[in-house]
């Protein structure tokens, strides 16, 4: 995860004072491109709901050539100055602990049985791609949107769920500024402007509470409800992961995203691996020893995950890196309000 310290003096994040603030970055489509921006509206917005509507008209949307130009979520707004943070006070840099309850898993719902987890062999890597192939290549993909009349693009993943619609992403990469950004489609194993496995757009976006009210960077989820494609919904095509929540800090863990700025361009998957540890600083945050630039924002983190059939349970979601440690990303731990977001999801 490259920073783009240098370009963003000013970027500031949810939570953390004035003092801390200019230490905040993008990470990958981690966005602290969130945090790069302008100021959030005090209380968010009522989530798009697209149901009825003709999702193919945003499908439609993006071509080849779109998809190929959209610019990473949180380059867009790189340099630009925010508002002194909402979490508390503005001069606090205490972090509130995420409520945790008890531990869930959820299965992943993929065909056929999956085979022992083998010795790893990509475990650990600061930022590669992944070419090992098995579920992941179908279950994780980029997501594209337009945002202040501009297109953009992050990362994303289908997971197993009641409604077989289901996409996790980061919070960010559904509203910023107290915006919910529009034409939002998930594209399940992109690659090089191709959607293999279909455009599937948003018939709702949702997101944490603590998000949607005020952008608060500890609860950087969100989540997308795709409309069917072709009489067909998402995990019936792709697969679904599996998902935990309250599992704790310090695990070994595997991110995967779609990295469009330099050194990567967005034409492929990318991942990292290794032990992740607590956030010492300024919030309740995995980090992760990563190299993923900005538009893996949303990808996918995974526990247990199997290199042979490339399924995991998910764990957390590609979120924002500080700039005075590099190749470091952050992801924020599913607890309570996460599994809340995804139970409201995969129910609708």
């Amino acid at each position: 995860m490259r920073r783009t310290a240098s370009t963003s003096p000013g970027a500031r994040k949810r939570g953390v004072s004035r003092a801390v603030a200019g230490a905040l970055t993008a990470a990958g489509a981690l966005l602290v491109s969130a945090l790069q921006t302008g100021p959030a509206a005090a209380t968010g917005a009522a989530a798009p709901d697209r149901t009825g509507t003709d999702t193919s008209a945003a499908a439609g949307f993006w071509t080849a050539e779109r998809m190929r130009e959209a610019t990473p979520m949180d380059l867009m707004s790189a340099g630009t100055e925010a508002a002194v943070p909402r979490s508390g006070t503005g001069a606090d840099t205490t972090t509130p602990a995420v409520p945790r309850g008890t531990e869930r898993t959820v299965r992943p719902s993929l065909p056929g049985g999956a085979p022992a987890a083998p010795t790893p062999k990509s475990f650990p890597q600061k930022g590669a791609a992944w070419t090992g192939g098995g579920a992941v290549t179908k279950t994780a993909g980029r997501v594209f949107f337009t945002y202040q009349g501009r297109t953009a693009s992050c990362s994303g993943n289908a997971v197993t769920s009641a409604n077989k619609s289901t996409v996790l992403t980061a919070g960010h990469c559904v509203k910023l500024q107290g915006a919910w950004h529009g034409d939002w489609v998930f594209v399940p194993g992109y690659h090089d402007g191709q959607a293999p496995y279909g455009k599937w757009a948003a018939s709702k976006t949702l997101a944490t509470p603590q998000w949607t009210a005020s952008e608060d960077i500890n609860y950087d989820v969100g989540a997308a409800v795709v409309a069917p494609v072709g009489g067909q919904r998402l995990t019936d095509v792709v697969g679904g992961q599996g998902l935990a929540f309250n599992t704790g800090y310090n695990k070994p863990m595997y991110a995967f995203g779609y990295p469009a700025a330099a050194p990567y361009d967005g034409s492929k998957l990318v991942y990292c691996s290794g032990n992740t540890i607590k956030d010492p600083l300024f919030s309740t945050d995995h980090g992760l020893s990563c190299n993923m630039t900005g538009g893996s924002s949303g990808g996918p983190w995974f526990t247990s995950f199997n290199e042979a059939t490339g399924t995991g349970l998910q764990s957390s979601v590609n979120s924002f890196g500080y700039t005075f440690l590099p190749n470091t990303m952050f992801g924020p731990y599913f607890g309570d309000d996460a599994e809340n977001l995804y139970d409201e999801a995969q129910s609708s």
